[in-house]
């Protein structure tokens, strides 16, 4: 009996550590909590976005010149924060003649406004590895609200990955030329690489 009991016991701890290690990688991925420290967005991350157009088609690029730090919180997500610049005379489409018009004093106006700042005023987390990014966006020397949900995508011992998506309305900063044939909504598509400083 003892021996059937010892069997038994062996079997189902073979069992616990067979299932464990069967469970993909990602449904065991660390909390937002557990990779907190203070970051330094670098320049392999992509910022990426579209404008929808009537009928299909759009425009769609990213920008190539960005900086910025975040700081992840320890003790309550809540607390944390991120400083990002971005500079419109790096937008690139593809097309010089759609940067060129991107550039120009009709949308960006990179030439008396060279960057596009977002300072975030609250973070909110939404599950273990998501958090939705509240805070002030300001482009043309115009500020309006703006928010952005992050997932945690991949981190190492000093570098972190996030999946970054929003959506800003261009008319708020002046820059809703082309309505309503272009969207007055931006969609952008980020992933930003953190290095631990």
């Amino acid at each position: 009996m003892k021996t059937t009991t010892q069997l038994l016991s062996t079997v189902t701890r073979i069992a616990i550590a067979v299932t464990l290690a069967s469970i993909p990688l990602a449904a065991r991925a660390d909390t937002l909590s557990q990779v907190a420290g203070s970051y330094k967005i670098q320049p392999s991350s992509r910022i990426g976005f579209s404008v929808g157009q009537v009928g299909g088609g759009g425009i769609k690029g990213d920008f190539k010149k960005f900086s910025g730090v975040f700081k992840l919180n320890p003790s309550s997500i809540g607390q944390s924060s991120i400083n990002f610049t971005l500079y419109p005379e790096s937008v690139s489409t593809g097309q010089a003649r759609i940067e060129n018009f991107l550039r120009s004093d009709a949308v960006f106006d990179s030439a008396n406004f060279p960057t596009i700042t977002f300072k975030s005023t609250q973070v909110t987390q939404t599950s273990p590895n998501t958090a939705e990014i509240a805070g002030m966006l300001t482009a043309r020397g115009k500020t309006s609200p703006a928010s952005f949900q992050a997932s945690l995508a991949n981190h190492g011992k000093n570098s972190i990955t996030f999946q970054v998506e929003g959506k800003i309305l261009r008319s708020r900063y002046g820059m809703d030329v082309g309505t309503p044939i272009y969207s007055n909504v931006v969609q952008f598509d980020m992933q930003i690489d953190g290095q631990r400083s």
